[in-house]
């Protein structure tokens, strides 16, 4: 026959004692409870006496209107417009872009190739740029290097960038941004001779990217598929 020892018996009885205290405290009703709370009852937002709670959070009710799904797009880009007309399918075709988020991501984006096509850096510009993109930037740079030059360059800042246009290609969507941006760059020989730009001067540059990417794809990044200099 197996016993209790002493400590087992002591941790029972506490339990029950706990148990019925809690049930006295908890199973009595005193006549003051509130019925559940229904959300979608007016009757939920005020008390006894009329006076409406403070810390009563309003639910939608049903039948209330939902929030318009393109409201950052049409704070993007003006309603009726090609570019609003454009971010709108793109939105339809992937439901987690957003414009804001797009423009933060394609100015460190444009950072990051501005800066590694002046450093030679193939590796990074190969994650960042369409095969075809990646390849003329390539041949720039070897270009560059037969003739023993290099670039030296300065990101000073990105002053101004915009959506200016937005399409669905197929499943691939589009999206083209104008970048204004001021850089320090100059362009040296062998000898370290200045061929061209400043090495002082502040320059401001415009461009105009176009960023795309599969709609369907779990890989949330965008590539480079086409740049233009905007004189």
């Amino acid at each position: 026959m197996e016993y209790l020892d002493f400590g087992t018996i002591f941790f029972f009885v506490a339990a029950v004692v706990i148990f019925l205290q809690l049930r006295k405290v908890l199973g009595r009703r005193t006549g003051n409870e509130r019925p559940p709370f229904n959300p979608y009852s007016r009757t939920a937002e005020v008390e006894d006496n009329g006076k409406a709670l403070d810390n009563v959070v309003s639910l939608p009710r049903r039948g209330e209107q939902k929030e318009n799904p393109f409201e950052r797009i049409d704070a993007a880009a003006k309603p009726g417009t090609p570019v609003n007309d454009g971010l709108r399918a793109i939105a339809t075709a992937d439901p987690g872009f957003d414009p804001d988020k797009f423009i933060e991501g394609s100015k460190m984006a444009y950072e990051m190739i501005v800066m590694s096509f002046a450093d030679g850096d193939r590796k990074t510009l190969k994650s960042l740029l369409s095969r075809e993109v990646f390849d003329g930037f390539v041949s720039a740079i070897a270009d560059r290097e037969s003739r023993g030059e290099k670039v030296q360059s300065s990101f000073v800042g990105i002053n101004k960038a915009d959506i200016i246009g937005a399409e669905m290609k197929g499943n691939e969507a589009h999206v083209t941004v104008r970048v204004v941006s001021e850089l320090i760059s100059a362009t040296l020989d062998k000898e370290d001779n200045v061929i061209d730009g400043d090495k002082e001067a502040v320059v401001e540059v415009k461009d105009v990217w176009t960023f795309a990417r599969d709609a369907r794809s779990k890989d949330p990044n965008w590539k480079l598929v086409a740049t233009e200099a905007e004189e």
